[in-house]
Order: structure tokens, then sequence, then C-alpha cells
């Protein structure tokens, strides 16, 4: 785990799963449609080029869309991801902090739709979107 503070308002993110347990921690801040997923990059992170590997990226901006997108909801809704986009700008450097931000979203009955953008600090190193499907109760 990185010895860096964590940035104000960041705290670890309460909802996991296996494989956020294996590139974490992951922590969070805001919630709903302003929550933020944030990830301190560590060499567990790097390709072999020594830079973050593009399916962390990936993996981070498919959780940091479908959290935003659930928990916009009460209850929160069980989106599947459906379709996902990533167009990745710059590379990552190990120990760098790493946020997912919501740029914009949309939630129909069947369909949910969203964009973030992947930033190390001002500068924006991917941007994702994505179609979730939003379950029949």
């Amino acid at each position: 785990m990185n010895s860096k503070a964590i940035p104000e308002g960041f705290t670890p993110l309460t909802r996991s799963s296996p494989l956020l347990d294996l590139l974490g921690p992951i922590y969070s801040r805001g919630s709903g449609l302003q929550l933020q997923i944030g990830l301190w990059t560590d060499l567990r992170h790097a390709n072999g080029r020594g830079t973050l590997h593009g399916g962390v990226l990936a993996t981070l901006a498919d959780v940091g869309m479908g959290y935003v997108m659930a928990f916009a909801s009460d209850p929160p809704l069980p989106l599947v991801t459906a379709s996902m986009t990533v167009d990745y700008l710059g590379a990552v450097q190990i120990d760098e902090w790493l946020e997912v931000r919501l740029e914009h979203s949309k939630k129909g009955r069947q369909l949910a739709f969203a964009t973030v953008g992947l930033h190390v600090a001002d500068r924006m190193v991917a941007r994702a979107s994505a179609v979730f499907a939003v379950p029949q109760r």
C-alpha cells in the first residue's frame, strides 16, 4: 500500500469485490452523482513498460460509472454493464493518485448511460463511456 496521504475527503470504498480487493485499497469521496473513486497506483498495477496498465484504468472507469449510476437511485439499482469504450489519453506513472470523476449521466427505464474522466491531478489520462442495462424488477 502507498504510504502517501490520501487526498482530503477520500475514505476507503465501503463496497468492494474480490477484484477490487486485489487492486486496492480503493477510495471514494462524495455520494450519488458526485461520487468519485480514487487509487494510489503501485507496482501491482504496472504493465511491461512500467506505467499503469490500461486494464486498471478500464476497471476503475467501469466501477466508477457503475457505482455512480447505481447509487444515484434509492434503493440502488443492480446495473449490468452492457457496453463500454475507453479512450486512453496519456500514461499514468506508478505512485500517482488517480481519480475517476463523472462527466455526464442519464438514466432511463431500461438503460443508463455515463461518461467519466480519469485524472491525475489536473491532467485527464482517459475518458470512458458506458451503457448499463437496468434490470426490470
